[in-house]
């Protein structure tokens, strides 16, 4: 079976101190995929100039369609500056108003979110009004949505990541992230597991994974919680790590892998990701299973 599915969102560079790469999470969930074999789609919209073009280079080299990505002629493609500290750990600093700030909504960008298995967005691309509106349009026609929470200060409100968890079918975040939402709803549980299983009821969604760094990750699915406490790798820098372990564990439960295994081999690849240089890094499968044993 050849899944469908879509992503919504920040295509951009990333700019580090000595070079450049393409990224957005959005695009580095997606890359991902294809990288499975999954017919993967990303909406987003770049700049009429030379970092759109060549974004639009990088994505047909690797074997995905353009034709839902839209061109702006009042606005550049975006890029990030990206800082890492000692530990090859990520801050940024993103520029604004930018490209995809502005997607809108097309009849083609909806045909194909009706006929895919699954609808990946994010919250950074709605720090802006037109772009935001459009993935709440789009969400209504999605059979199965998955929330990549990504608190970018100042990008965003809770009441907007409130509201973007209620609507979906599976939502994932870091450590971080899942104390500040915990906070603004007054979970005061010291355990990660007691404040998953709050976020799910308050949300009433019944898939719930928290990324944990080095140390793994936690999935709750349906009521079991499932861990995985994580696989050692020298660091090289963390970007896109997470984006590689939300394309894998969704790939893996859409072709009804067992959680644990999807859970496991989800951290793995993160892990791996996170030992490269740059967010979309060739993988091979011996090296996962490598990693794995």
């Amino acid at each position: 079976m050849m899944l469908k599915i879509v992503c919504f969102g920040e295509v951009l560079w990333d700019i580090f101190p000595t070079y450049k790469i393409i990224g957005g999470a959005p695009l580095n969930v997606a890359l991902r995929l294809n990288s499975y074999n999954v017919k993967t789609n990303i909406i987003s919209r770049i700049g009429n100039d030379i970092n759109g073009t060549e974004i639009l280079k990088y994505i047909k080299e690797n074997g995905m369609d353009t034709t839902t990505i839209q061109i702006d002629e009042t606005y550049k493609t975006g890029c990030v500056n990206i800082i890492l500290d000692e530990n090859g750990s990520a801050s940024y600093e993103i520029e604004t108003p930018v490209a995809w700030d502005k997607i809108e909504v097309t009849d083609k960008n909806v045909a194909i979110v009706k006929s895919s298995d699954a609808f990946v967005y994010g919250s950074l691309a709605c720090r802006d009004n037109i772009t935001k509106n459009s993935l709440l349009h789009l969400l209504k026609h999605a059979k199965y949505k998955v929330f990549d929470v990504n608190l970018r200060p100042p990008f965003y409100s809770m009441d907007l990541i409130l509201d973007l968890m209620k609507k979906a079918d599976f939502i994932k975040c870091n450590d971080e992230e899942l104390i500040e939402i915990c906070n603004a709803l007054n979970f005061r549980s010291e355990s990660i597991e007691n404040n998953i299983k709050s976020l799910s009821k308050y949300t009433q969604t019944n898939q719930i994974c928290v990324t944990l760094g080095k140390d793994g990750a936690i999935f709750y699915n349906y009521g079991q919680l499932y861990t995985n406490k994580g696989f050692k790798v020298e660091v090289n820098d963390t970007v896109g790590a997470g984006d590689s372990f939300l394309a894998t564990l969704i790939n893996s439960l859409l072709l009804n892998s067992k959680p644990i295994e999807a859970l496991d081999i989800a951290c793995a690849t993160g892990a791996l990701v996170a030992s490269k240089k740059g967010a979309n890094p060739i993988l091979n499968n011996i090296e996962i299973l490598k990693l794995m044993k």
